[in-house]
């Protein structure tokens, strides 16, 4: 498998080089700019995967795609957050926000290698992201959810729900009242179903509402803990690589 890297920020491109190292995936190339990305692409033979940042230091990453026929598989790995991004996950083989989460990198590659494209064009509108890139993405969110208690459908608002967590391979959605309610669902799917304004992926087990953080505490490790209103079976911590992000999303 041959993987490039397209960074502007070098020790982030280190850093990817070095976890992806870990999963016995070698980095051939890494290229920081669209410029440099370009001339690379007219002269070599292009990659397998390209994990790919959006923001270069000369311009959009898509510009590169402008000159060039790429038909390699791509992984973004960008600082925009999912409102935008969750438009065309589909599309791409992944997507990883930064800073990478370590298990996050290793799921997406999984992911690349059981896809294993072969000679097939990119289907990447690049044109359709930049215009979600650049304008507020109106859709319609998810508010309400049935689940079955005894032989009965029970109706649970999503502004109800203190938080969804995953226990047991199942998921679960906390709700104000106490209750836990087993849906058929997952936390990944919840993040396409649900409003980024409102709901936050804490971790790879919670998923919290704004609306119902009652306080936020320094843990360990650089790490937060958040205290719900109601919710307090389990702890809930935020990790350390999603922190940053959790910070500027609760402003």
């Amino acid at each position: 498998m041959d993987v490039i890297i397209i960074e502007d920020e070098k020790p982030a491109a280190r850093r990817l080089n070095r976890l992806l190292s870990e999963f016995n995936v070698s980095v051939s190339t890494m290229l920081h700019s669209v410029e440099e990305s370009i001339e690379w692409f007219q002269n070599n033979q292009h990659p397998d995967l390209i994990f790919l940042d959006i923001q270069l230091s000369d311009g959009l990453s898509f510009e590169i795609f402008d000159m060039v026929e790429v038909k390699s598989a791509i992984i973004f790995t960008t600082a925009y957050d999912e409102y935008a991004l969750q438009a065309f996950k589909l599309n791409s083989i992944d997507y990883l926000l930064k800073p990478i989460d370590d298990e996050e990198l290793e799921t997406a590659v999984k992911k690349y290698q059981n896809f294993k494209p072969e000679n097939q064009k990119l289907t990447v509108d690049f044109n359709d992201i930049k215009k979600l890139l650049t304008n507020p993405l109106e859709r319609e969110f998810k508010k309400r959810f049935t689940v079955k208690v005894g032989q009965h459908l029970k109706i649970v608002n999503a502004e109800e729900v203190e938080c969804f967590y995953s226990e047991n391979k199942g998921t679960y959605a906390a709700t104000l009242d106490g209750r836990n309610y087993l849906l058929d669902t997952t936390l990944e799917q919840l993040e396409e179903e649900l409003s980024p304004e409102v709901f936050f992926r804490v971790s790879r087990k919670f998923y919290v509402n704004v609306n119902h953080i009652n306080d936020i505490i320094s843990y360990t490790n650089s790490r937060l803990q958040i205290k719900l209103n109601r919710f307090n079976e389990q702890e809930i911590i935020v990790s350390r690589e999603r922190v940053r992000d959790f910070k500027l999303w609760l402003e």
